[in-house]
């Protein structure tokens, strides 16, 4: 009804395809001066999210498109929300790079780079835009915004850099990293806008106009997924630990919910959710959580398994029925109702043979495409990791970010990172300036191990005084 769909206000019940991208190139295609030229490539889409009533895409240029119940100007030049069923380009970050995105039932949050292109760096900015009658920008106001704005909170100067953005219906929840000197990781989960029903986990049902870390998550837990639902959020850690929080105990069950039990209720603080399998809270191998209007499901398992809980109507767990379910259950995966051989198969005939051959081989190639993707996914993981460790090490040691536009010499010549090298170099090339910011920072390290091992050997001393007692005593007893 709001042009949500990208190719008119009809209904449809099965896919259509959006011939508007077919007919575009780069959004430079829709400038005056290329308007004319139609020769290049069709736009390749790198993702895509849905709100209430809008859609979201990113291109493999970086370039953020919009449609349906979209932030726009009315005749007055005042913010309104209007529909549109053809996709329209943000032209606010043209030039930028946008790396995630996330939408709300009416307001907009994206991570774009701070320069024009991007590389894998901390060099992101967070913007929100659209209604904000429940302060779900971020901007420290309730006042709605037309155009895109910077959240202070994760600005270019900021010490956190985001990793991960979702949106509620009037929420939104943050991931971010520390962007550390040392070798410490640490992530946090932020959350502002409504709060009344405990989704942003603050202990309280206020809603805020700034983000506010979630305190009650452990410190030392790596977030790697979050998503909200109209009213609940969940996050999930690498180490297979699943949280939820809002309404309903974090279920997102809704008002109108069967829930009956004793603790029927919202969370205001983050819940663990119990994994069945192992009467325990964690998770074997978590890859993702997504939160529809009333229920959240988990991908674990490196993509073998899904867990699925919430409100049940019209079947959106995949256990073959429609009740809610207040625990997580297992998605039925693949269907059981899945017919993997044919009955042709069975004849002697040329024909099935043939047939049987064929099938014989898609079946070995679904198998070798199935390892590889497994592969494939871990090397990613692996490679995450790698690259997150090698960042904080570079900072921990040489005070900047390693970036690929500036390798050492030392490892664009001989692919031997020469540490002792190169952090000569970066001693002879420094100012003044520099060279005082890195004293005072080694010196701190300096000072925070003579104090570990001023403590320890304290501790040690004390010990062997305490032995001595003890012993002095024993021999002086009757």
């Amino acid at each position: 009804m709001d042009g949500q769909l990208g190719h008119g206000k009809e209904n449809c019940s099965v896919p259509c395809l959006i011939e508007h991208f077919k007919e575009l190139g780069s959004p430079d295609s829709l400038t005056e001066e290329s308007s004319t030229d139609h020769t290049g490539t069709s736009l390749k889409i790198c993702a895509v999210k849905a709100g209430g009533m809008m859609s979201l895409a990113i291109d493999d240029h970086g370039s953020l498109w919009i449609w349906g119940n979209c932030p726009q100007a009315n005749d007055d030049g005042e913010f309104c929300l209007s529909s549109s069923s053809v996709p329209l380009p943000v032209w606010n970050f043209h030039g930028h790079t946008v790396v995630k995105v996330a939408c709300g039932n009416e307001h907009v949050v994206a991570v774009v780079s701070a320069g024009e292109t991007y590389s894998g760096g901390d060099d992101l900015v967070c913007y929100a835009w659209g209604n904000n009658n429940h302060g779900q920008l971020g901007l420290g106001d309730k006042e709605s915004r037309l155009r895109p704005e910077v959240i202070s909170t994760f600005n270019e100067e900021s010490s956190w850099v985001v990793y991960e953005v979702a949106c509620g219906a009037f929420h939104t929840a943050i991931l971010t990293n520390k962007k550390s000197y040392n070798q410490e990781i640490e992530s946090k989960c932020w959350t502002f806008g409504l709060g009344e029903n405990g989704q942003l986990g603050h202990g309280t049902s206020k809603s805020i106009c700034l983000p506010q870390a979630v305190d009650a998550l452990p410190r030392d837990a790596f977030l790697i997924s979050l998503d909200c639902g109209l009213f609940h959020t969940s996050v999930v850690s690498s180490a297979g630990d699943v949280w939820s929080w809002g309404m309903e105990k974090g279920l997102g069950l809704c008002p109108d919910a069967s829930f009956t039990g004793t603790d029927a209720g919202d969370a205001y603080l983050p819940l663990r959710i119990r994994a069945p399998e192992t009467n325990g809270f964690r998770f074997a191998g978590p890859i993702q959580v997504a939160c529809g209007a009333a229920h959240t499901v988990l991908v674990s398992d490196n993509g073998y398994k899904l867990w699925a809980w919430g409100r049940g109507r019209s079947g959106v767990l995949g256990r073959g029925q429609t009740a809610d379910s207040y625990v997580p259950s297992t998605v039925i995966w693949p269907p059981l109702d899945t017919v993997f051989k044919n009955e042709k198969l069975k004849t002697d005939d040329p024909i099935s043979k043939t047939e049987d051959h064929e099938v014989g081989k898609t079946v070995e190639m679904d198998h070798k495409l199935s390892a590889a993707t497994e592969e494939l996914n871990f090397l990613k993981t692996k490679l995450t990791l790698m690259e997150r460790y090698a960042g904080l090490l570079h900072i921990s040691i040489f005070r900047k970010q390693l970036d690929e536009r500036r390798l050492p010499q030392s490892l664009q010549d001989s692919g031997v990172f020469d540490i002792r090298k190169e952090l000569e170099n970066v001693l002879e090339n420094a100012d003044d300036e520099e060279l005082t910011r890195m004293e005072m920072f080694y010196r701190g390290m300096l000072s925070t191990v003579k104090d570990r091992l001023m403590k320890r050997r304290v501790r040690e001393l004390v010990k062997e005084c305490l032995v001595s007692l003890s012993t002095g005593r024993q021999h002086h007893s009757p």
